[in-house]
């Protein structure tokens, strides 16, 4: 997910900023590049910290939803892109039942698609992407 992210430059040249997405998570810099990397290391800290409380992941908004907000206004923005798959909670194990058609046409196009590394990837993974629709 590509969190977008607020900075401001100080008088002293240095950056800092936050990300509006996620409530109460800043981070700083010497540079844009340094202060966009400790942004990533602030949401993964954050995520990591809202998964083991059993909480969501907060959806990414985009920036044209903030350029009103008076918090943003005089800076620049940038993106992280996080991986939030691993803040979903241990896997669980569960017996579903499926057509064996259905079936062999998912394992058949796992086994000649990279982007998936499993039967279980596949299904999670589509999973995501329709409830992404409908957050």
């Amino acid at each position: 997910m590509k969190y977008p992210v607020y900075l401001h430059q100080a008088d002293s040249g240095t950056y800092s900023g936050f990300v509006p997405d996620v409530v109460g998570c800043y981070f700083a810099g010497d540079t844009i590049d340094e202060a966009i990397a400790e942004a990533h290391v602030a949401i993964d800290a954050y995520l990591e910290y809202q998964s083991e409380k059993g909480r969501e992941v907060p959806s990414a908004k985009n920036i044209n939803d903030y350029k009103d907000d008076e918090d943003c206004q005089g800076g620049i923005w940038g993106f992280v892109d996080i991986d939030t798959t691993k803040y979903e909670g241990k896997a669980i194990k569960l017996n579903i039942t499926l057509p064996q058609n259905l079936l062999k046409r998912i394992d058949d196009y796992v086994s000649s698609n990279g982007e998936f590394s499993s039967r279980s990837g596949f299904i999670a993974e589509l999973a995501r992407r329709e409830l992404l629709k409908h957050s």
